[in-house]
């Protein structure tokens, strides 16, 4: 599993401006860095996209962006599953917390 690190971090040690090192996560739980926030893995995700679509790479350098973001992706996805799954957790009914599903309002076809 990887993280996202800030892109200050990354700069300081004289990486590429503007971008998050993903770095892998330690097995041990104690080790673990903590993750950044879903918007700032987000924000990464979305420059990492547009490099990648600006062309002009080396296959190196695109690969690089590529495996980076793969990771973020992932670490948005488990993030936004997670917040699923509290919301789940939240909903009343009756008075008493019952898990539902999350299904957003799904427009009227007749409207």
């Amino acid at each position: 599993m990887f993280v996202c690190t800030s892109r200050g971090d990354r700069e300081a040690a004289g990486a590429a401006p503007g971008l998050a090192k993903m770095t892998p996560m330690a097995e041990n739980p104690t080790e673990a860095q903590p993750v950044e926030s879903f918007e700032s893995c987000l924000d990464e995700l979305e420059r990492v996209v547009k490099e990648l679509e600006a062309g002009d790479l080396s296959l190196e350098r695109s690969l690089e962006l590529f495996e980076r973001g793969v990771g973020l992706s992932d670490t948005c996805r488990k993030q936004l599953e997670a917040a699923e799954t509290r919301v789940e957790m939240l909903i009343r009914k009756e008075g008493k917390l019952t898990a539902e599903p999350f299904r957003p309002d799904k427009p009227d076809p007749k409207a």
